[in-house]
């Protein structure tokens, strides 16, 4: 299963000179940059580890330095999936203008989504990648 996080999730996998292409639009915005990383792609995973400091007041002409942080990190991490973030600070808050995954394992986890009936016919649902999900249909919390 394919994750679909980010802005260009749908597509096939950007080359090195497609993510530097967007490098150079977010800089040309005066967008701050940064690499994140993680091997839980869960989606409300939202808080992944940060690669370096984010790049601040960087140029367009220095793309190149932000693309040789992104092949540090595919190096240092080849199994995990690695986001690029573009943030826009016209709003004077943290604002994502864009995010894309640059890097994914060689095999993706699947996720099942896992239903729970507790009392009073309260449905709750969750997503567990599939290696961990329980045997069947769970009710009252009991695996079953």
């Amino acid at each position: 299963m394919r994750v679909t996080q980010g802005t260009f999730s749908f597509l096939p996998d950007f080359t090195d000179e497609q993510v530097d292409a967007q490098i150079k639009y977010c800089l040309r915005n005066g967008w701050a940059m940064s690499i994140e990383y993680t091997d839980d792609p869960h989606p409300r995973n939202c808080y992944w580890e940060l690669w370096g400091l984010p790049a601040f007041d960087t140029k367009e002409e220095d793309s190149e330095n932000i693309l040789r942080e992104v092949r540090a990190a595919r190096e240092a991490f080849p199994e995990h999936y690695i986001k690029l973030i573009a943030y826009d600070p016209t709003y004077t808050r943290q604002t994502t203008a864009l995010a894309f995954i640059v890097n994914r394992p060689t095999t993706e986890r699947r996720f099942i989504l896992d239903r729970t009936q507790g009392p009073n016919r309260i449905n709750r649902y969750r997503l567990v990648p599939e290696d961990t999900a329980p045997a069947g249909p769970t009710q009252n919390g009991a695996a079953g």
